[in-house]
């Protein structure tokens, strides 16, 4: 059993809830999944739709059902006197056998631990950000395509180049090369008085602020290119963390960051966010 030594983490599980096992198979197959949350004054920002992609994870890929009355409570507890900081929810189909075949009896290990809030962020909502285009491009998998699962190998590879390049962050695209999302955000464009965002059916991850935006404003799914994108009017990324931040650049193409300081307030009040 390996010990955490991480004191704002909570593992919820039947046999022990301080460590996990060497054999766990989110250790050895990456099979399970996560969300991060914002927290702010002791309550989860979006949490309904969190637990909705927490849901969809579950039934995709065939985990016991979860208990949620349970796993809120914990929390709730853990999130007493937060301010601001961070959740991240942590889930494992439990202990398994050598090979990938799943266990006939399966107990889901849930890992739940509070972190700092990056200080950046809000800067970047006010000043906007600079994308390169990542070298990295995101392979094809339908039966994966939206999910945060534990595969992440993509990404860690696209944070490699950022930190070689020294680029703050980076465009991906896929094998057909598509515009996907960024490194750690969704991508929200505005063209001819429309709201898009790229179509996640073969490759990328829907992240719950974009779903929370689908949810407030019409927002058009399609396939779209890097030369394609850089006509927009403005592009915005966004997450569950740092919200909706104005992008300034892509490569050498430059946006209007003051027409998108202005659509990002206008969205704001018709959405009614917080």
């Amino acid at each position: 059993m390996t010990k955490l030594s991480n004191c704002y983490t909570t593992i919820i599980n039947e046999a022990n809830s301080g460590s996990i096992s060497l054999t766990d198979r989110g250790l050895n197959y990456g099979d399970g999944f996560f969300t991060t949350a914002k927290v702010i004054n002791e309550k989860v920002e979006h949490w309904h739709f969190h637990k909705l992609r927490l849901i969809e994870c579950q039934n995709r890929l065939g985990f016991p059902e979860l208990n949620f009355a349970d796993l809120e409570a914990t929390i709730s507890k853990l999130c007493l006197n937060q301010k601001l900081s961070v959740l991240k929810v942590l889930i494992t189909r439990g202990n398994g056998g050598r090979g990938y075949a799943q266990p006939l009896e399966q107990k889901p290990v849930i890992v739940i631990s509070l972190l700092p809030y990056p200080n950046n962020y809000s800067e970047l909502k006010a000043k906007g950000i600079t994308l390169e285009v990542s070298s990295i491009k995101l392979g094809f998998q339908p039966l994966l395509a939206g999910m945060k699962t534990l595969n992440r190998l993509e990404q860690v590879l696209i944070k490699q180049e950022l930190s070689t390049k020294y680029w703050s962050e980076a465009i991906v695209l896929d094998l057909n090369d598509n515009v996907i999302e960024t490194s750690i955000a969704n991508i929200i464009y505005y063209i001819n008085g429309q709201w898009h965002t790229p179509k996640l059916d073969q490759a990328g991850i829907k992240g719950v602020y974009r779903e929370y935006l689908s949810s407030k404003i019409p927002l058009i799914e399609s396939r779209v290119t890097l030369d394609e994108i850089k006509t927009a009017k403005a592009i915005f990324c966004c997450n569950s963390l740092m919200g909706f931040v104005p992008i300034k650049s892509i490569q050498n193409t430059y946006f209007d960051l003051e027409l998108a300081l202005k659509l990002q307030k206008d969205m704001f009040v018709d959405t009614k966010s917080i």
